[in-house]
């Protein structure tokens, strides 16, 4: 990653944050965008303290003039785009039947459109570089995920954008990754919406457990290095769900379904 120019959205927390720190330590050019531009100041002057080439440009992924302008800041500044991280991205936990559609159309614009409209504007700078788009994705977008009807359906719909366009560039050199890290430590949960749209606060999930952002964020360095075409974290909810959703649909279904309703105040009775 020496030296390569990467645009990385939702890069003020979590996964975002932890990959900005890992491809900087790798000494990679980084351009940082999220909608605080607060926290995005706060993260360059850290970095650019360590030395660290790099950007930020306050965005809001669901507006696609923001993506445009994100990639012509880009361009700007550094003259060339390498790798874009798709990486912004918001939950919800209501059951379809109470939610307010709102609530779902605001996940798509987020999570599919924010990845249709930064990878529109960045594509002839990637073919250009033979470079690679990755989506930070979920198992949500291999099964359908009870209580999360928009964030699987949006990460389903990012699946088939990414996997199209990676056969569509074939003879290019594109390289697309779709990485699903599974249950991570991070505030997405917190910030996930309820039924009417609000924030849920505290995430029933023990955060304690689950993997955490760096670790995270060193997977997918290795998999954007190693061009890997899927990056699927943790065997049980992971690797093992692909495998069960392939082969034995029907029982993944019930398990699915009664691992979800065991959550604190779960939405799926």
């Amino acid at each position: 990653m020496q030296n390569k120019v990467i645009i990385i959205t939702g890069a003020s927390s979590g996964i975002g944050l932890a990959c900005a720190r890992e491809f900087a330590s790798r000494g990679a050019k980084l351009a940082l965008a999220a909608r605080s531009s607060d926290k995005l100041k706060e993260i360059e002057s850290e970095l650019k303290a360590k030395g660290i080439e790099v950007i930020s440009v306050q965005t809001d992924v669901s507006k696609e003039d923001d993506c445009k302008h994100l990639v012509e800041e880009t361009i700007n500044a550094f003259g060339q785009i390498d790798i874009l991280l798709n990486n912004a991205g918001i939950s919800m936990r209501a059951a379809f039947e109470d939610v307010d559609l709102s609530v779902l159309k605001q996940l798509m614009d987020v999570n599919f459109w924010g990845t249709v409209y930064c990878t529109k504007y960045a594509l002839p700078q990637l073919l250009k570089q033979k470079g690679s788009v990755v989506g930070v994705s979920s198992i949500a977008g291999f099964i359908g995920l009870p209580g999360r009807t928009g964030y699987s359906a949006s990460k389903f719909a990012m699946h088939g954008f990414l996997e199209t366009i990676r056969t569509e560039n074939l003879k290019k050199g594109l390289h697309v990754l779709i990485a699903a890290p599974g249950f991570t430590a991070s505030n997405v949960r917190k910030a996930a919406l309820t039924a009417n749209g609000s924030q849920q606060g505290e995430t029933p999930r023990k955060e304690e457990k689950m993997m955490s952002a760096e670790e995270v964020a060193a997977h997918i360095a290795k998999a954007i290095i190693k061009r890997k075409r899927t990056l699927i974290l943790t065997f049980v909810e992971g690797k093992l769900t692909v495998f069960l959703k392939k082969f034995f649909p029907a029982l993944l279904e019930k398990l699915t379904y009664n691992h979800m309703a065991k959550e604190p105040d779960s939405p799926i009775k």
